[in-house]
């Protein structure tokens, strides 16, 4: 099977191309400089010089609450263009299969928890990642419209939790919650400070699941894509809250310090646990646990910025 992966350069893209899985297929991932989501036309073209059988597609502007605040007009344009040009362009000359990559951030901000698929469009979206929820739920939707219309096309939408992992930003400014503390954490060791700084009061609580266990269900997906529902979630099943996961990571690195909380930063919503009803019927489990994940991820962190422990 040849598959086209967009986002290669990006966490879940590499871990996708890392997994041993990944050695069974003709896996080509091309760069944005030769395929520019941002260009239908430049997209088809390539489509139809490449025909893959089936697209993964992880490619996304990301980030965290500080990159979503700070950039809430290119979370939408970007993502929702890259989404409907690749989706389309797929669709119009007869892609046959399709896995597009959402994001648990598209629920309703006061939807109870766990979130279930059929959650979407049904409240108000978190205000400091809307732009970005709003340009995934459009591209789930256009899936959803394709599938209905023709059964011969297999356009699914796996729903992740939060991930993180190797391949991970750990820029404050750019990154998501655990390679944040990660890098906060880290430098609190290596200045000496005793204290680290929670956002919040630390009692949101968030469900993160190592992108290694994300790109081991993608190929799943892939074996079982004429089984998988239209949409399903893929996460933990469990979740913890914001200051049990900068426990967690101050147990790896080592910090002996203690933590304070700024009541005047921004959290986001309360709780994003998905629901895994649809998931647990499948013989597919995740694999790595909180604490090794968080290793794997702070090594990976230690190797790619040379920094010292």
């Amino acid at each position: 099977m040849k598959i086209l992966l967009t986002g290669g350069s990006g966490m879940v893209g590499r871990n996708i191309l890392e997994c041993q899985e990944a050695d069974r297929y003709e896996i080509i991932a091309p760069s944005s400089t030769i395929l520019n989501l941002l260009d239908r036309n430049a997209i088809k073209t390539y489509l139809l010089s490449e025909m893959p059988d089936l697209i993964i597609h992880s490619a996304g502007k990301v980030g965290g609450i500080q990159a979503n605040m700070a950039h809430p007009v290119s979370f939408l344009t970007d993502n929702l263009e890259m989404g409907i040009n690749l989706v389309s362009a797929a669709s119009s000359i007869g892609i046959p299969n399709l896995i597009n990559i959402a994001s648990s951030c598209m629920y309703p901000r006061d939807a109870s928890n766990p979130l279930q698929e059929d959650m979407i469009l049904k409240g108000e979206l978190e205000p400091t990642n809307e732009g970005y929820a709003l340009a995934k739920i459009v591209t789930v939707k256009l899936c959803e419209y394709i599938a209905r219309e023709d059964s011969k096309k297999k356009y699914r939408t796996i729903i992740p939790c939060n991930l993180y992992g190797r391949h991970d930003k750990f820029d404050p400014k750019n990154s998501h919650l655990l390679p944040a503390v990660i890098r906060k954490i880290h430098d609190a060791k290596l200045s000496g400070d005793q204290t680290v700084t929670v956002w919040g009061d630390g009692n949101a609580r968030r469900e993160f699941m190592c992108a290694k266990d994300i790109a081991d269900f993608i190929f799943f997906a892939i074996k079982n894509i004429d089984r998988i529902p239209q949409n399903i979630n893929v996460g933990m099943g469990h979740d913890y809250s914001i200051i049990q996961y900068y426990h967690a990571v101050a147990e790896v690195i080592g910090f002996k310090g203690s933590f304070e909380f700024d009541l005047s930063k921004p959290v986001g919503m309360k709780q994003k646990l998905v629901d895994i009803t649809e998931l647990e019927k499948f013989d597919w489990n995740h694999k790595i646990s909180l604490n090794d994940g968080i290793n794997d991820a702070y090594k990976f962190f230690i190797e790619a910025s040379n920094y010292g422990v």
